[in-house]
């Protein structure tokens, strides 16, 4: 017998509760867990310093505006663009109306994405710092066609040597 072991997202503390009566108007930033009952009308984000950071949508929850986490659980209603630089899980009960951008996503069967899902890969994020070959600073130039290369003491002081 087979079993699949399931690699389990880290749990966050739980720093913040919205309630299922709360409503909030205007933008929201977070670090740590949060747990979302009520509505929010605004943009939700994590401390940039907080890699761990979590949001959890719950069901019946509503945010109008776009979210920016590392990781997100949506099981409620996202109105705006979702922005995951780790990890989205979509449970049956997700409807996101916009683009969701994830470096991994989790989506069960009845969830619903009125947009585009759009994979940002972290190897792009490395490569961006990767020198160029033949970019390095303080590159000599090449010599032109028909043109030899002189040696570093003659092209600095002009002199040649008999």
């Amino acid at each position: 017998m087979l079993s699949r072991r399931k690699k389990k997202m880290k749990v966050a503390r739980v720093d913040t509760i919205l309630g299922r009566n709360s409503v909030i108007e205007g933008d929201l930033c977070f670090s740590g867990g949060m747990h979302l009952e009520g509505t929010i009308h605004g943009n939700i984000s994590a401390d940039d310093q907080d890699e761990e950071a979590l949001l959890v949508i719950n069901q019946g929850a509503v945010i109008k505006g776009d979210v920016k986490v590392p990781r997100v659980v949506i099981s409620g209603s996202v109105e705006g663009d979702v922005h995951a630089s780790a990890r989205v899980e979509l449970s049956s009960g997700a409807r996101v109306t916009g683009n969701v951008y994830y470096t991994l996503i989790e989506m069960a069967m009845g969830a619903e994405v009125n947009g585009s899902l759009l994979h940002q890969s972290k190897e792009a994020l490395r490569l961006e710092h990767l020198k160029v070959p033949g970019q390095s600073q303080g590159a000599q130039q090449t010599p032109r066609a028909g043109e030899a290369e002189k040696p570093a003491s003659e092209a600095s002081s002009g002199n040649t040597h008999s």
